[in-house]
Order: structure tokens, then C-alpha cells, then sequence
């Protein structure tokens, strides 16, 4: 018999990372790690985030330096996602572990349950964490044979108990108003850039700033792809005949909706239309790093935090009393 392929999940080149060294880190240790990723440019020597020079000095007191040419005084979070942060180094690095260890994504339940702090905690780290993720993939486009395909997420109508009193919820008119379309523009073999409208005809511009000039789409009957004809040699695939007709489908596309469908339900069980692009940018990011070591996706995450700076829509979050409520 020929031996079943193993899944690189299940392989030891995907295992790169233990949560257990990180947890049994000092604090000490942890913030020597941050500083290593942050500053891995200085060979993990800190300079001042504010003037750039690199004479400065550790505190003796405290966990700080401080710049010889400005004076200024600054941690190894200090100008990062991480930024005036209350919790230990060590927690945020065990954060990162955890969150790459998800292979379908961590709740923040679930994460305040691992990490021992409050679920409001837990939820605006997860969402920083999903900044970091997608602002790796900020203005990037997609060139080659580009398939391109949208699902609909978030709201609910729930069913009436009589038959004679119910309505087709797959008509737009008897949808809910909170329903939002995530729309997929994914390369072969390549990248992934989600985005989301609120009907699918709207995403043609958004198509045409992010697909290279000269690609093939690939796209379903749907009438909102229509006007991609002018501009790209698009293929199209009736997927009320086939899946696939041995010239054109979508099954890359789909298999994307199909993770985060089952993240949906199985992990988080909603997700809030204001919040949908986050967790779209996040899945994005694991469909496209999925063949990767988990010690590699932590690397990717912690080093994306260092560059990123303090997060105007994250930070002081819970302060502002926002209207809409948390998506999990």
C-alpha cells in the first residue's frame, strides 16, 4: 500500500514553537526576547523610537532606557501596538503563542480563560493581534490566475414556526440590514485579500485597484461579476451544473469561505459586521501563512506588533462606551 501523505499540521517542521517555554519565561526573559524581535535590525540592541540614536541606557530602577541624545524615556513597548499596556511582557508573547497555535482562530473567551485576565482584555489584544496580521497584507494586489468569489456573514432572521409564514432568506429584501458580503480576491498558489461591502456589486472598483492588469478571473455566474468582462479575460463557472468543467472554478476561493465559516460557528459562533473585515484580514493571513511552522507565525505576528504603532481604534477602546456591542 502507498502510505498516506501526512498533513503538515500533523509534521514536526510545524512545530517550531512551545507554548510551555514561553509560559515558564521571566519576565526578564521575555522582555529580552521583544527587544531581540523589535530591534532585530540593531542586533537586538534598543535605540530611541522617538530620535532614532542608538546611545542609550538601561535604568537601574526600572524597566526602562533612556536616550542619551533626547532624553527620552521609553520600555521595550513603548511606540508599539503594545503600547502603554498594563499586562507583563510575558503575557503579551504568550498571547501571540497562543493566538498562532489556533489553526480556525481563538475566541476571546477563550483567550481571557488561557491567559487568566478579563474577557474586555482579552477581546481588544485579540483585535490588535488581527491589526498586526492584516497590516502585512495593506496594499497589496494579486496578479496571475486570480479567483474571485463572495459569502455573506453576520445578522440572522430567524425562522418563523409555521411554513405557510415563512420567507426565502436567500432573497436580498428579506435579509437582515446587518448582513455584509465578504468578497475574496485569491491567487493560485498565492495570496489572500479579503475585503467587505455590503452587496457584492459594489467590490468591481475595489477589484480593479487590486487585481494586476493582464489577469485571469475566475468568478460563478453571479450577475455582479459581469462588468469584470471589459477589463480582464474572466472565466466563468455554473456551479448549478459543476463545481468545476475543466476551464474555470472557484475551489481555492470557496475553500477560504469554507475555513472561516467553520471558524464562525465552531470558535467565535458570530461575527459583528463592523468587526467582519478584522476577522476576514485575520483568516486571510492564516489561509496564506498555513504552511508555515507556528514558531515562524509567531515571529511574523510579534515582529508585525513591534513595527506597528500605538492602534488608533484599539487603544482606550473601552473607554469610549462604544455603541456596538463585542462580536464574541
Amino acid at each position: 500500500m502507498t502510505p498516506m501523505t501526512q498533513h503538515f499540521l500533523l509534521s514536526a517542521a510545524a512545530k517550531t514553537l512551545s507554548l510551555a517555554s514561553v509560559a515558564r519565561m521571566t519576565e526578564e526573559e521575555a522582555r529580552e526576547a521583544f527587544a531581540a524581535i523589535r530591534w532585530a535590525d540593531n542586533q537586538g540592541k534598543p535605540y530611541c523610537p522617538k530620535c532614532g540614536c542608538v546611545s542609550v541606557y538601561a535604568c537601574p530602577s526600572r524597566a526602562i532606557f533612556k536616550c542619551k541624545g533626547c532624553a527620552a524615556q521609553f520600555s521595550v513597548t513603548s511606540g508599539t501596538i503594545f503600547a502603554n499596556r498594563k499586562l507583563a511582557v510575558r503575557e503579551y508573547l504568550l498571547a501571540i503563542a497562543i493566538f498562532c497555535n489556533g489553526a480556525k482562530g481563538i475566541s476571546a473567551l477563550q483567550l481571557s480563560r488561557d491567559l487568566s485576565v478579563q474577557y474586555r482584555t482579552a477581546y481588544v489584544l485579540a483585535h490588535k493581534l488581527r491589526e498586526t496580521m492584516a497590516a502585512q497584507m495593506n496594499g497589496a494586489k494579486v496578479s496571475g490566475d486570480v479567483e474571485i468569489d463572495g459569502a455573506y456573514f453576520g445578522g440572522h432572521v430567524r425562522p418563523t414556526n409555521w411554513k405557510k409564514n415563512r420567507r426565502d432568506r436567500r432573497l436580498r429584501f428579506n435579509r437582515s440590514p446587518k448582513r455584509r458580503v465578504v468578497v475574496i480576491m485569491r491567487e493560485r498558489k498565492g495570496r489572500t485579500l479579503p475585503f467587505v461591502f455590503k452587496a457584492e456589486d459594489q467590490a468591481i472598483p475595489t477589484i480593479e485597484n487590486h487585481v494586476v492588469p493582464g489577469s485571469t478571473i475566475y468568478a460563478d455566474e453571479a450577475g455582479s461579476w459581469n462588468a469584470l468582462h471589459s477589463r480582464y479575460l474572466t472565466k466563468r463557472i455554473n456551479h448549478q451544473e459543476a463545481y468545476s468543467d475543466g476551464q474555470a472554478c472557484t475551489n481555492q476561493a470557496e475553500s477560504f469561505f469554507s475555513r472561516m465559516r467553520r471558524a464562525e460557528i465552531g470558535t467565535h459562533h458570530h461575527f459583528a459586521g463592523p468587526y467582519l473585515a478584522s476577522y476576514a484580514d485575520e483568516f486571510a493571513w492564516r489561509e496564506d501563512n498555513r504552511r508555515i511552522s507556528n514558531g515562524e507565525q509567531f515571529l511574523m505576528v510579534a515582529g508585525g506588533a513591534a513595527k506597528l504603532p500605538v492602534s488608533r481604534k484599539w487603544s482606550g477602546y473601552w473607554n469610549r462606551k462604544p455603541k456596538v456591542e463585542a462580536a464574541e
